[in-house]
């Protein structure tokens, strides 16, 4: 399961690195074009505002499987090899919940605004908060497998988790 999420982390950084470049594309072809030719790309604002938020939620998901996000590890690594298994495994279920609330909102505001058309590109605003659900599923997946690596590894590869390079087992 870990190689299955190496490979889909991997693809995550190749789709937001073709995302940026996009963006970069956009909005530098938008300013040249406005101040050069007193033109512009009609979409640009746009479609770069619907990008940098599927960066954003892609980008979390990559964070969330380095386990790059910040944390206080200061009180856990104080605790002992049973009390930092535990406070390990309490975090990601926390963290479950709170992917559960991500996807179960996201999934609302998507089916509300399926219907509504985006006002320039008109694509439907729903794909604003499907990244919602995707992080959300992601996430889930990646806090599964680090509960099953926690529950079931000894505690060398428990204390990886705590590691400062985020470098999982």
């Amino acid at each position: 399961m870990n190689s299955f999420l190496d490979a889909f982390s991997r693809c995550l950084q190749a789709l937001i690195a073709a995302m940026l470049m996009i963006m970069v594309i956009l909005v530098f072809g938008n300013v040249v074009l406005r101040y050069g030719l007193n033109s512009g790309i009609i979409v640009s604002e746009e479609v770069s505002r619907m990008l940098f938020i599927w960066v954003t939620f892609l980008g979390s998901v990559i964070a969330l499987r380095e386990n790059a996000h910040l944390g206080s590890n200061f009180v856990v690594r104080a605790l002992g090899p049973a009390g930092r298994r535990a406070s390990l495994i309490a975090g990601r279920l926390i963290m479950l919940g709170i992917c559960w609330l991500v996807f179960s909102g996201s999934l609302d505001q998507t089916r509300i605004n399926l219907p509504v058309a985006a006002p320039i590109t008109g694509v439907s605003m729903g794909w604003f908060y499907a990244s919602g659900i995707v992080f959300s599923v992601a996430g889930a997946l990646i806090l599964l497998c680090d509960l099953l690596t926690l529950a079931t590894s000894p505690m060398t590869t428990v204390d990886r988790f705590l590691d400062e390079t985020g470098e999982q087992a």
